[in-house]
């Protein structure tokens, strides 16, 4: 765990139960939580974490050497905001942090392209989900975010201020009940929106 204002240091949790308790001792910014814990697995304590209105600023990035469907599903579905695999990089993990703390979502990009497979590739046709009635520049935002594309190179493309990008991709949650930028990538690809 990563607290980023140095007033508590974070911990270690060998299992999920002792992850959540220490988590509600030191309210950390930042939780680095592996799937696989005996007792109450890291996917669970992630949903107890996120569940508890006094850890809402908590961010949950799963780390874990398992890049099963099951796992990134369900750790999204708990409201973690990233996945990352044990093998990422030292340098690509402190980025990874940094990502999540000015509020955005990380998933590692082998993640990433086997979740845009399982929506290409899925045989039974995607959910009906209407998207709201979304502006047209939501709609141009909405698209960018579901190519990968951070606040700055979002910014660019369109001409306007990473910190007004900022303001749409939250509007952008709020209109579809998403907590974590993954959750506009897959509006987005349930509605057609992304190829």
């Amino acid at each position: 765990m990563i607290r980023s204002s140095g007033v508590r240091p974070g911990g270690k949790a060998r299992q999920g139960e002792e992850a959540v308790r220490l988590v509600r001792a030191t309210r950390p910014d930042v939780v680095l939580m592996d799937v696989r814990m005996p007792v109450l697995d890291g996917i669970e304590a992630t949903r107890q974490i996120r569940s508890d209105p006094g850890l809402a600023s908590a961010r949950v990035v799963i780390l874990t050497t398992f890049g099963l469907d099951e796992y990134v599903f369900g750790a999204l579905r708990a409201g973690a905001v990233g996945f990352l695999l044990k093998d990422t990089p030292p340098e690509d993990l402190l980025r990874a942090i940094r990502v999540v703390m000015a509020g955005e979502s990380l998933l590692s990009p082998s993640i990433t392209r086997r979740l845009v497979e399982v929506f290409a590739d899925s045989p039974a046709p995607l959910p009906d989900r209407t998207l709201p009635d979304l502006t047209d520049r939501e709609v141009d935002v909405l698209t960018l975010v579901a190519q990968g594309l951070s606040n700055a190179d979002i910014a660019a493309r369109l001409h306007i201020g990473p910190a007004t990008v900022k303001t749409y991709v939250s509007r952008l949650l709020t209109k579809l009940g998403g907590t974590a930028r993954v959750h506009l990538v897959i509006a987005a690809y349930e509605s057609g929106l992304a190829p």
